[in-house]
């Protein structure tokens, strides 16, 4: 900012300090020797402050050279200098000024010029440099150099102001630049369509010329089949009158055709009717009626009786008896229907009360129900039981052998080996009654299989 404010080179030196003043009154021949001399005893040697601002005032942009100007330097920098030729007095080594001055090379004279150019000393070809820099950037640029830390702030805020506005003026352009290329594509869309509108028009010009031919054709041919016309329209009185004949005749008999075709219908319906019944009663299986097997729960059920028991579930032996009976006399109906005998075995259905009895060996019976009173003879007929039971499971090998041979694609889930049917024993005598259980819910699901197989008229 003072440098800004500074005037042209003619009025810069009246405006400086009073100190400036006398100091740029100072010949330049003596201003080398005697500045030392003033700055050190003189009590009118300038404050600091004028040192400062000496220090930060610079030759205005219309100087010459760069070496026109200067720069006030405060003692402690100038201790630090080396000074390349040693100092002969005591005066000049004790004399050191505390500010220095780049004496402007127009003012001095061609011999000390000579004694300084050879060895100049490194602090001042260093000022040398900036201002030469100071001034380069000063004469490239509407701000003088060097500038304070406030200036430099408000030169970047200003700068950044600047370079805001140069980009919306720049986002502005790049619009402007979109919406003419825009204009440019709709324009040569626009004369793209125009050649196909024009296109069209000639190609529907040529359909209108073919279309003309064509109906003037037709309209020659209307002429011909007008005249045709009028002898069909003869002719057509003459089949009006033969048709009025046709239809009398033909409504006799079509009052004739709808009797027939009621008794027709009607027959048709009573057949109708017959068929229905007749299919609904081929598809009535009276086994499936009197012999209903599935499960409650962990029991197998036939016609709604449990056979099984499980801890905690009390079954009646009434009821298990009356399912072991339902259970023998399917087996005994399966072996009827197959023409089926079994071998070593002969079963007795008889209800709750049913046996089977052995036809070799020692002709036993074994009764196929059992008792929950407490007696004596409850073990023996508890092993009586258990045989009984073991006996059907053997004729129900025998018999899914048989229906096996006959239909090899039939499969059973449960493998029976000796007393056992699917890894379960049917033997209730020293077995847990779950695994009893769980063997008859098997011993139900293999008659079912062979019920199935027996009725659905797979075995021809």
């Amino acid at each position: 900012m003072i440098a800004a404010s500074l005037p042209p080179a003619s009025s810069s030196s009246s405006r400086l300090p009073h100190n400036s003043e006398k100091i740029g009154l100072i010949p330049s021949s003596a201003k080398a020797p005697r500045q030392p001399r003033a700055t050190k005893g003189n009590p009118s040697s300038p404050p600091p402050r004028d040192r400062d601002l000496g220090r930060h005032v610079q030759t205005n942009r219309g100087f010459g050279a760069p070496n026109e100007s200067f720069v006030l330097l405060q003692d402690s920098i100038i201790r630090n200098i080396p000074s390349p030729v040693p100092s002969p007095t005591p005066l000049q080594k004790g004399s050191t000024p505390k500010s220095r001055q780049n004496i402007p090379s127009s003012t001095q004279s061609p011999a000390s010029q000579e004694e300084i150019q050879p060895n100049p000393s490194p602090l001042s070809h260093h000022l040398r440099s900036t201002t030469r820099l100071f001034n380069l950037l000063s004469s490239r640029t509407e701000v003088d150099h060097p500038l304070c830390s406030e200036c430099t702030h408000i030169l970047l805020t200003n700068l950044s102001r600047q370079l805001e506005e140069i980009k919306k003026e720049r986002d502005g352009y790049i619009a402007f630049e979109k919406e003419v290329r825009k204009e440019k594509e709709r324009d040569k869309d626009s004369a793209g369509k125009a050649a196909d509108a024009e296109r069209k028009i000639e190609k529907l010009k040529e359909e209108e010329r073919f279309a003309i031919e064509q109906l003037k054709a037709a309209e020659d041919e209307h002429a011909q089949l007008e005249n045709e016309l009028k002898g069909l329209e003869l002719e057509e009185k003459a089949l009006e009158e033969e048709e009025a004949e046709f239809w009398r005749v033909h409504n006799a008999h079509q009052l004739k055709a709808a009797e027939q075709a009621s008794q027709l219908a009607a027959l048709r319906a009573a057949y109708a009717a017959d068929s229905a019944i007749l299919e609904k009663l081929e598809r009535t299986n009276v086994y499936n009626d009197a012999f209903c097997i599935g499960h409650d729960g962990v029991f197998g059920t036939i016609n709604g009786l449990r056979l099984g028991r499980v801890p905690g579930v009390p079954v009646e032996w009434a009821e298990i008896n009356a399912a072991w009976g339902q259970t023998l006399l399917l087996l005994y109906t399966i072996a009827r229907k197959l023409d089926f005998t079994f071998e070593n075995y002969r079963l007795v259905p008889m209800g709750s009360f049913s046996r089977i009895e052995r036809t070799t060996g020692d002709k036993a019976t074994y009764e196929l129900y059992g008792s929950g009173d407490l007696h004596l003879g409850r073990l023996l007929h508890n092993r009586r039981f258990d045989f009984a039971m073991v006996a059907f499971l053997d004729c129900l090998q025998q018999i899914i052998d048989y229906v096996k041979s006959q239909d090899p694609h039939v499969e059973f889930p449960h493998q029976i080996l000796k007393d056992k049917i699917g890894e379960a024993s049917v033997k209730l005598q020293f077995s847990q009654e779950e695994i009893w259980t769980r063997a008859l819910r098997h011993v139900l699901l293999a008659v079912k299989i062979l019920l199935k197989w027996a009725t659905n008229g797979s075995n021809g």
